[in-house]
């Protein structure tokens, strides 16, 4: 898994589940660029997708084929396939229908991906040319080189598993992220795979993924924008031999939901760590809330300022603009006699005035850390919700302002 410094350690191998990847040469030359998984019969496959209204063309085929017998995925970075109309998607079918024959799957049995630049003609020859190495590749213990291969602007790759016991029996939850900005999953560019070797039930398995993401990929935000390819996979291969998970109402269920929800929040919290030109780890948390949506409504607005994210860049404990972005929040009942606000440990703002004590010199010692917790009370109900930023750099501008050059 990634760590903290983000260097990274063995993903687990899971059984049933195997990756391959190619240099195809999509974008640039030398580098890791097409990635193909692949997983036994009768695995259930499970995802959820972008709700971007101008999604790409993959993103429209695998929607369409989840409900089937999915066999693989085909994933290809340096092109985005969005905003490329019919010429795109005849690209998706084409690519997808080249790996089923050389396969021997159908050709609905392939779920296309891509991320890279959007309105560019995805290139099928290139990427077809390589899919043989792909194939060829395939193995259950390729994660990392997998993990390289979904890459962008990302820093480095993401990677992340858990193994549990129950019964005598061991199981492995392995899974890869990539992105870095234009993130701000609503299900920037965001894809994440995850694998476990216990039998679940498809419409079990699509269920837990809904909860999981919305405890995961949805509490994250670099920059506020939703992608256009956002994808977020989970494979059950059931080659550890259990009984098939078909509801919560068991211990497995519950050891299996815990440790997918684990690595699902470690992969999100690592493409927050990688954000582009990012030097912080924001944790926006809101507690008292009268509702989770007025919590995520606070803390979003909080986390989507350019004046707080500049400030937590600058390390300036300028807590009025976090004042600020809360009163400007769609909160129609906010009651700001009741707002409280804290900087790590220390309180800046007490039941909607400065707080007694609060000294600069407290508020500049948290904002010099690399990990800040702005934590708000609305005093207005029992509702919390926390989600994880960065700040913004000017790393950031120099990143998305030569991204094509």
């Amino acid at each position: 898994m990634t760590t903290g410094s983000g260097k990274w350690a063995a993903v687990k191998p899971v059984r049933g589940f195997r990756l391959g990847t190619a240099m195809a040469g999509i974008s640039k030359p030398g580098r890791r660029d097409l990635v193909v998984m692949n997983w036994d019969k009768g695995s259930s496959v499970a995802g959820v997708f972008t709700l971007n209204r101008f999604c790409a063309a993959p993103v429209h085929l695998s929607r369409e084929r989840l409900s089937g017998d999915p066999r693989y995925f085909l994933i290809n970075t340096g092109n985005a396939n969005a905003g490329t109309g019919e010429q795109g998607m005849a690209a998706a079918r084409q690519t997808s229908l080249a790996l089923a024959t050389l396969s021997g799957v159908h050709e609905w049995q392939v779920l296309p991906f891509s991320t890279g630049v959007i309105g560019e003609p995805l290139p099928v020859n290139t990427l077809c040319a390589a899919l043989p190495a792909a194939l060829s590749d395939l193995q259950e213990d390729n994660w990392l080189s997998a993990a390289e291969g979904i890459m962008t602007t990302d820093t480095r790759p993401k990677g992340s598993s858990r193994e549990f016991a129950h019964e005598g029996t061991r199981y492995t939850v392995s899974g890869i992220s990539k992105g870095a900005g234009m993130i701000k999953p609503n299900m920037g560019t965001m894809l994440a795979y995850i694998a476990t070797d216990a039998a679940v039930a498809p419409a079990f398995l699509q269920n837990l993924l809904l909860d999981i993401t919305n405890q995961s990929f949805n509490r994250i935000t670099i920059d506020g924008d939703t992608s256009t390819n956002d994808s977020f996979m989970v494979v059950a291969t059931g080659a550890a031999g259990n009984d098939v998970i078909t509801s919560c109402d068991s211990p497995l269920a519950g050891k299996l939901k815990e440790n997918l929800r684990a690595v699902a929040v470690e992969l999100a919290r690592a493409i927050v760590r990688d954000g582009e030109g990012a030097s912080k780890f924001v944790t926006v948390k809101v507690e008292q809330a009268a509702s989770h949506q007025d919590a995520l409504d606070v803390a979003y607005t909080v986390a989507h300022s350019p004046l707080v994210k500049t400030a937590l860049y600058a390390s300036d404990p300028n807590w009025g603009r976090i004042l600020a972005a809360i009163g400007r929040a769609d909160i129609p009942e906010l009651m700001i006699d009741r707002v409280s606000i804290w900087l790590g440990d220390t309180a800046i703002v007490d039941r909607g005035q400065p707080a007694a004590g609060y000294t600069e010199e407290a508020g500049q010692k948290v904002m010099n850390q690399e990990e800040i917790l702005i934590r708000i009370s609305l005093g207005a109900g029992h509702c919390t919700e926390e989600i994880w930023t960065t700040d913004l750099s000017h790393g950031y501008i120099k990143i998305n302002a030569e991204y094509r050059t």
